[in-house]
């Protein structure tokens, strides 16, 4: 499923992080790319919830906690944010593979290549140039 488009406000971001949420299974990788403000926490966000099955839970940016876990009845959640990430090696110490049926969510993936190479999806976001709305281009392993 390769993907790609305007994202025109808040609800189109949200809608698209429902559709992503009913097509992940246990244990993917999710990258999410983009510069700095291009939605990729709003994504993410939209995700959680929707897998949650709770559209008001909070979900903080993981930015400086580096890694957020969420339990979705049997299903764990982790919510990475790696642009604080000095060095990949320190990829090891945040457990991101600790339970391998968690589904995770990782913003700057880039910053560790490994798990960029083993992202089943990955999603660029990006501003265009009059700054209304996001694209997004997805695209999925395999």
């Amino acid at each position: 499923m390769d993907a790609e488009g305007l994202l025109a406000d808040p609800d189109a971001t949200d809608a698209l992080g429902a559709k992503l949420a009913a097509l992940l299974k246990p244990g993917e990788i999710v990258s999410l790319e983009g510069d700095l403000g291009a939605g990729k926490s709003a994504l993410a966000r939209a995700m959680i919830r929707t897998l949650a099955g709770d559209p008001n839970l909070e979900v903080p940016s993981p930015t400086f906690a580096l890694v957020q876990p969420y339990v979705a009845g049997e299903q764990t959640i982790l919510h990475a944010d790696l642009y604080r990430l000095g060095d990949p090696d320190e990829l090891l110490e945040l457990g991101l593979f600790d339970d391998p049926g968690a589904i995770l969510l990782v913003e700057w993936a880039e910053r560790a290549p490994e798990l960029l190479e083993r992202a089943d999806i990955r999603i660029s976001l990006a501003l265009p140039a009059d700054r209304q709305g996001r694209h997004y281009s997805l695209v999925r392993a395999g």
